[in-house]
C-alpha cells in the first residue's frame, strides 16, 4: 500500500513510523523484514522530520548495543532507508559510518554482510557525502574480499596443474564424496561476507572514476588474485567488479575524438591496465575450461570487455585464450547461452586484431565455428555466421601486404555450411540476413576459389533480391561483391537485375533507395562494359524523382551515380537536358545545398563537360546556371534568390571553368563587365563578383588589369551584400595570385581606414585558404599589421582582426603562439580582448600541430577569466568553451584551477547592474548578463565534454541560482536541467526539493495585463522551456515519491492549461523517441 500510494497516505505517515518500528525488535524475523520493506517504502514520500525521527531512533538503538540480531535489522533497515530514501541520509552519515565500521569487527558473518550492503547502499546513493570515507570502505571491502577462514586456497593453487585430469579419472563417487567435505560446514556464511564486500567495490568503482588510477593500483590486484574464488555466486561478482573497472577505463567521450591528436599522452589507467593483460589472461584462461558455466560465462563477459577497451592487446594472448573458446563450442554440455558467450567474444576478439595473429590458429578454431552454423537453435546459427563473416576476412584479407596463406582447405567447409543456412527458407530473418552477408563476404574475398558453386551462388542471390524481407541484405550484399579487387563475374545477373534495383529507386523505403543507389554506382563503376542501353536508361528514368532538396543526401548519391555513368557510358546521357538537368539547375539554386551534396554536383558538371554528355556545352550549363539571377528581384521575376544559392552557382561556374580553360578568359571578361554595368541588378553583381572570386582561386587573374579598381570601387558601394561579394572575391583572387595581390592587399589595409574592415575580411579569405608554405614568406608582414589594428576602435575590426591574428598563429605556431602569449600583460583590456579571441580560433575540431604548443600554455591565457575588464573575461569564457567543445583534452587537467573562476563569473553581480533614465521611466541595465551567459553556456559544454571531472553537486548549485535569473539564462539552464535529468538523475533527485521552487515560480507567473505582447511571448517561452525540465524530471523512476515534486506534479495536472502544455512535451518527446529508434 505504501508503494503504490505513500503519497496520498501523508495525514497518516507519523502513525504508520510509531507502529512499524517496535516491530524491528519482533522475536519473528518475517515480521522485522516485512517493517523493513515497509519503512523503506515510507522513506520517499514522508516528511524531513520523520525522517529525521527515524535515522535519529535507529542510530539511538544502535548505539545501546544490543544483542547481535537486532543490530542486524537496525543495520538492515539503515541500508534499505538509504537505497529508497537515498540523499536524505546523506546529512546524517558523518554518525552512521563510524558505527556500522565499528560493527564490521564484530565476529558475525551475516552482520558484516549487512554493513556492506549498507556501505553499498551509501556509496550509490550519497556520493558526494561519502567522499571522505571512501578510503577507508576500499580498506574494508579489500580486508574482507579474501575472508574465507575455512579454506586454504594454497592447497588448491598446489593440486591445479593435474586438477584436469584428476577429474577425468575419478569415478563420480569420488566427486560426490569430495563435494561433500568441501561444502559439509552448513554454518560457513563467510562467502556471504565476501559478495557483499566484492559489490561494495563494484558500487564505489561505478561512481567513482576520478579514483580510476588509485583504484588500479589498489583494487585491481586484489580482485585479480580472487580471481581463484570457490564460490561461483562470489566469482561471478567478482568477474562483475571487473568489467565495472573495465567500462570505467573506456575514454570518455570528449577524449574519443583526441585520442590521435600528437603530443597528447595516453591515459595513466590505460598504462596500468596493459601492465595486467597478462595477468588477467593467466588468471583465466584455466577457468575457461571449468566445469561450471556462469564462471566461464564471466570470463567470455570480462575478456570481451578487455578487449573492446585495448583492442589489440590480447594479440600475444591468443593461443592460451583459443583452447577455453573451443572447449565451450565443442563440449556436448556446454548451453546454448554459453556458445553465444563465446562466439560473441571470438567476434570481438577477430575484429579487433589483426589477420596474421589468428591465420596459424584457424585448423582449430574454424571447425568448431562451422559446425555451430548448423546448429539448430538460431541464435547460436546467427552468431556463427557473424564469426565465420569475420574468419573469411581473415584467412583472405584483400588489398593487404601479407604473407601467402593457403585458403584452400578451408574454403569447402565454409561454402558449405553457409550455402545450406542461404538456401533454406524456412529460417528465422536474423539468420536469413547474416547467411546472405557471410556469402556475400565468401563469394567478395575467395570468389576465385568456387569454381562451379559461384554462378548458382549468385542467383540465389537474385532471388534474394526478389523478396521484400531480404532485399535491403541483398543489395548490400550485391555492392560488396561488385566493389571486389577480383573481378567476380556478375554478367549473368544483371540484365534480370538491373531492372529490379531500379525499381527499389520507387520504393518508399530510405536505406533502401541509398543502398541501391550505392550499389548501382559500383556496379556502374566497375561492370560498365556489361551494361547495355536499356539497362542504364532503367535505372536513368528514376534518377529525376530522386533529385530534390527535402532529401539533400539521397540526391547527392543520386548525383554522384550520374557523374559515373557520364564517364563510363557518356552516350547514354543524350536525354537528360529535360529529365534529370532541370532537378540539378534547381538543387544548385537551393538554399540547402552545401557540403557533399555541392561538391557531388562539382564533380557532375565538370565529368558533362569534359564527356560531352547530354547535350549541353560550356555556354548552355553557364546560361542555365546564371540565368535565374537576372531576372531575380525584377517585377517579372519578385522572388530574390537567397544568399547560398549565389555561393552555390560560383562553385559551380567556377568547377566549369577550371576544365574548359578557353572559354574562362571569355566568362571572366564578361563578369567584370557586368559588375562595371550600372545598368546591372544588384543581385547579377554580387553574383558575377563570387564568380570571379571563385574562378581566381584556381586561375592567375593577373591579366585584368582593371580587376583591382573595379573591387576597390564596389567597396563604396551603398549596397552591403555588394561589398561583401567585392570582398570575398578579392580575398580568393589574391589566393590564386599571392605575389601580386597580396602586398596590394596590405597596403590598402593600411592606408585606406574606411576600407578596413572588408579588406580585412578579404586577408581573412587568404589565411584560411592558403597552404601553409605559400604564406610562410609573407608572415612577417602580415602579423605587423595585424597588430597595428589590434586595438581598433570598431569591435567587428578587431573580431576580424582576431580571426586573421589566430589562423596566422596555426601558419607557424612556434614562433607566433608565444608572441600571442607576452601580449597577456598588455596594458590595454582592448588587445587582451583580441589575444584571448585570437586563441579561440586555433582551436579546431581537427587534429593540428599546434594542439601540444596549445595545450602547455592555454593555462596561461585561461588566467584572464580573473581579469578585472569584464569584457576580457567574457571573450575567455567563449575561448574556454570553444576548447571544451572542440578540444577537450586540452582544458580537462585545468578544470580544477579553471572551475572556481567559471563559477564566480555565474554570479550576479550587483556593482555591474545600473540604471538607466529613459525619458519618465528608469530602465535596469545589467553589465555582467553577457559575461553570465557565456559561463553558463561554458557549463553546459562541460556536460557533454567533461562531466566525469565535474563535481556534479558544485554544479547543480550553479544551475539553481541560474533558475531564477535573467530570462536568457533561465532559457539556458532548464535546458541544462533536462541534459543532467538523462546525464546523472540521481544527482538531480538529491537536489530536488530546492530545483522545485524555481521551477514551480516560472510555470506559475503571469505577465500583468496591459504588458506589450513581447512580454506575454518571452512569458510563453519561459513557462514551455521550465515545463520541458520537469517533463524531464518526472522521466526519472519513482521521482514522484519526493514529497515536493508530487505535490508540483498535482498541481501541474489540476491546472488545465499548465497540463496542457505538460502533456504537448510529452508526446512530443515520445515520438521522437519512436524516430530515433526508426533506423529504416
Amino acid at each position: 500500500m505504501l508503494g503504490r500510494l505513500s503519497g496520498t497516505l501523508i495525514s497518516f505517515h507519523a502513525s504508520i513510523l510509531t507502529s512499524l518500528l517496535p516491530q524491528l525488535t519482533s522475536p519473528r524475523m518475517a515480521v522485522r523484514k516485512r517493517a523493513i520493506m515497509a519503512l523503506g517504502h515510507l522513506v520517499p514520500s514522508c516528511s524531513t522530520t520523520l525522517f529525521t525521527q527515524l535515522t535519529e531512533h535507529l542510530l539511538a538503538e544502535l548505539g545501546r548495543g544490543q544483542q547481535t540480531s537486532t543490530t542486524r535489522s537496525y543495520i538492515q533497515c539503515l541500508a534499505t532507508v538509504s537505497r529508497q530514501g537515498g540523499h536524505r541520509v546523506g546529512e546524517h552519515l558523518e554518525k552512521i559510518i563510524p558505527m556500522v565500521m565499528t560493527f564490521c569487527n564484530v565476529e558475525d558473518d551475516e552482520l558484516r554482510e549487512y554493513c556492506f550492503q549498507a556501505f553499498e547502499a551509501f556509496v550509490r546513493r550519497c556520493p558526494k557525502e561519502m567522499s571522505p570515507h571512501i578510503s577507508t570502505v576500499i580498506k574494508l571491502c579489500l580486508r574482507y574480499i579474501t575472508y574465507d577462514p575455512n579454506y586454504n586456497y594454497d592447497v588448491d593453487e598446489g593440486g591445479d596443474e593435474d586438477g584436469d585430469e584428476s577429474m577425468d579419472t575419478e569415478d563420480g563417487e569420488d566427486e560426490d564424496q569430495e563435494s561433500d567435505d568441501e561444502y559439509s560446514d552448513d554454518d560457513d556464511m563467510s562467502w556471504k561476507v565476501r559478495r557483499s564486500s566484492v559489490k561494495c567495490l563494484e558500487a564505489v568503482i561505478s561512481t567513482r572514476r576520478d579514483l580510476l588510477v588509485e583504484l588500479y593500483g589498489s583494487v585491481a590486484p586484489t580482485l585479480l588474485a580472487r580471481f581463484k574464488e570457490r564460490e561461483e555466486n562470489v566469482k561471478t561478482d567478482i568477474f562483475v567488479a571487473f568489467v565495472a573497472l573495465l567500462k570505467q577505463t573506456r575514454p570518455s567521450q570528449g577524449l574519443i575524438t583526441t585520442a590521435t591528436e600528437p603530443g597528447v599522452q595516453e591515459d595513466p589507467a590505460i598504462t596500468l591496465l596493459k601492465k595486467q593483460v597478462p595477468t588477467v589472461v593467466k588468471a583465466l584462461h584455466k577457468q575457461l575450461k571449468e566445469k561450471s558455466m556462469k564462471s566461464r560465462q564471466g570470463c567470455f563477459s570480462l575478456l570481451t570487455e578487455l578487449a573492446n577497451v585495448l583492442p589489440g592487446a590480447l594479440g600475444k594472448h591468443i593461443p592460451a585464450l583459443i583452447p577455453g573458446i573451443v572447449h565451450s563450442l565443442t563440449d556436448k554440455s556446454t548451453s546454448s547461452n554459453m556458445k553465444i558467450d563465446a562466439l560473441s567474444f571470438l567476434n570481438v576478439l577477430l575484429c579487433s586484431h589483426p589477420p596474421a595473429v589468428f591465420q596459424p590458429h584457424m585448423k582449430v578454431i574454424l571447425p568448431p565455428v562451422v559446425h555451430c552454423v548448423e546448429d539448430p537453435f538460431y541464435k547460436i546459427t546467427s552468431e556463427a555466421l557473424l564469426v565465420t563473416q569475420q574468419m573469411v576476412k581473415i584467412i583472405c584479407p584483400l588489398g593487404d601486404k601479407l604473407p601467402a596463406f593457403d585458403v584452400k582447405p578451408y574454403v569447402k567447409d565454409v561454402f558449405s555450411a553457409t550455402l545450406k543456412r542461404l538456401k533454406a527458407a524456412d529460417i528465422d530473418q536474423e539468420v536469413k540476413e547474416r547467411a546472405i552477408s557471410c556469402m556475400g563476404h565468401i563469394v567478395c574475398h575467395l570468389g576465385d576459389q568456387l569454381g562451379g558453386d559461384l554462378q548458382p551462388t549468385l542467383q540465389i542471390f537474385l532471388e534474394r533480391l526478389k523478396n521484400e524481407i531480404t532485399r535491403l541484405t541483398a543489395v548490400k550484399t550485391l555492392t560488396l561483391i561488385a566493389t571486389s579487387p577480383l573481378r567476380i563475374d556478375l554478367r549473368p545477373l544483371l540484365t534480370e537485375g538491373i531492372p529490379i534495383l531500379a525499381s527499389f529507386l520507387r520504393k518508399n523505403q530510405r536505406a533502401l533507395k541509398l543502398s541501391t543507389l550505392t550499389a548501382l554506382n559500383m556496379i556502374v563503376m566497375n561492370y560498365s562494359d556489361s551494361l547495355k542501353p536499356p539497362m542504364i536508361e532503367a535505372v536513368l528514368n528514376e534518377l529525376p524523382a530522386l533529385i530534390e532538396e527535402n532529401d539533400m543526401h539521397i540526391s547527392q548519391v543520386a548525383v554522384m551515380l550520374l557523374t559515373c555513368i557520364a564517364k563510363v557510358c557518356p552516350s547514354s546521357l543524350s536525354k537528360i537536358g529535360n529529365t534529370v538537368l532541370p532537378g540539378v539547375f534547381h538543387l544548385v539554386h537551393s538554399p540547402l545545398l552545401q557540403g557533399g551534396a555541392l561538391s557531388a554536383i562539382l564533380e557532375f558538371f565538370k565529368a558533362l563537360v569534359v564527356t560531352k554528355a547530354g547535350n549541353m556545352g560550356y555556354n548552355d550549363l553557364l546560361k542555365a546556371l546564371t540565368s535565374p539571377f537576372h531576372g531575380s528581384g525584377k517585377a517579372t521575376d519578385p522572388t530574390p534568390m537567397h544568399r547560398q544559392s549565389y555561393y552555390s552557382v560560383a562553385r559551380c561556374v567556377a568547377a566549369l571553368s577550371s576544365v574548359c580553360p578557353k572559354e574562362a578568359s571569355g566568362m571572366v571578361t564578361g563578369f567584370i563587365q557586368e559588375v562595371k554595368n550600372p545598368k546591372c541588378s544588384e543581385s547579377v553583381r554580387i553574383l558575377s563578383f563570387l564568380c570571379l572570386g571563385e574562378a581566381g582561386r584556381t586561375m592567375n587573374l593577373g591579366g585584368q588589369k582593371e580587376l583591382k579598381t573595379v573591387i576597390l570601387e564596389a567597396f563604396s558601394s551603398p549596397n552591403e551584400e555588394v561589398k561583401s561579394a567585392a570582398s570575398c572575391a578579392l580575398g580568393n583572387i589574391c589566393v590564386g595570385n599571392l605575389e601580386e595581390y597580396l602586398p596590394f592587399m596590405l597596403t590598402e589595409i593600411g592606408s585606406q581606414a574606411k576600407r578596413r574592415y572588408l579588406l580585412l575580411h578579404s586577408l581573412k579569405e587568404v589565411i584560411s585558404a592558403c597552404s601553409t608554405e605559400s604564406l610562410l614568406a609573407h608572415v612577417e608582414d602580415i602579423w605587423a599589421l595585424l597588430f597595428k589594428n589590434r586595438e581598433c576602435a570598431e569591435e567587428g575590426t578587431r573580431s576580424v582582426v582576431a580571426e586573421c591574428l589566430g589562423k596566422l598563429t596555426m601558419v607557424n605556431p612556434a614562433q607566433l603562439l608565444p608572441r600571442l602569449k607576452q601580449q597577456l600583460s598588455s596594458g590595454s583590456p582592448v588587445a587582451r580582448s583580441t589575444v584571448v579571441t585570437a586563441v579561440k580560433f586555433t582551436i579546431v575540431d581537427q587534429p593540428v600541430p599546434i594542439d601540444s604548443l596549445l595545450k602547455g600554455c592555454i593555462g596561461d591565457f585561461l588566467k584572464t577569466l580573473q581579469d578585472k575588464d569584464p569584457n576580457v573575461r567574457r571573450v575567455a569564457l567563449v575561448m574556454f568553451n570553444s576548447a571544451a567543445h572542440n578540444k577537450p583534452s586540452l582544458i580537462r587537467g585545468l578544470l580544477a584551477s579553471v572551475l572556481p573562476s567559471l563559477y564566480n563569473e555565474t554570479q550576479i553581480r550587483k556593482d555591474l547592474i545600473r540604471e538607466v533614465e529613459m525619458g519618465p521611466f528608469k530602465h535596469t541595465v545589467d553589465d555582467g548578463l553577457d559575461v553570465r551567459k557565456a559561463a553558463f553556456e561554458c557549463m553546459y559544454t562541460l556536460l557533454d565534454s567533461c562531466l566525469d571531472c565535474l563535481d556534479i553537486f558544485e554544479f547543480l548549485d550553479r544551475v539553481e541560482e541560474g533558475l531564477k535569473d535573467h530570462y536568457d539564462i533561465r532559457m539556458l539552464t532548464f535546458i541544462m536541467l533536462a541534459r543532467l535529468c538523462c546525464l546523472c538523475p540521481n544527482a538531480v533527485v538529491q537536489r530536488l526539493d530546492r530545483l522545485i521552487e524555481p521551477l514551480r515560480v516560472t510555470c506559475t507567473t503571469k505577465v500583468k495585463a496591459g504588458s506589450v505582447k513581447q512580454e506575454f511571448e518571452k512569458q510563453e517561452e519561459l513557462r514551455r522551456s521550465a515545463m520541458r525540465a520537469v517533463a524531464a524530471l518526472l522521466s526519472i523512476s519513482e521521482v514522484e515519491k519526493s514529497p515536493a515534486m508530487a505535490d508540483f506534479a498535482n498541481q501541474i495536472r489540476t491546472n488545465a492549461e499548465m497540463a496542457s502544455i505538460l502533456e504537448s512535451i510529452q508526446g512530443d518527446t515520445r515520438s521522437s523517441t519512436v524516430e530515433s529508434m526508426d533506423t529504416s
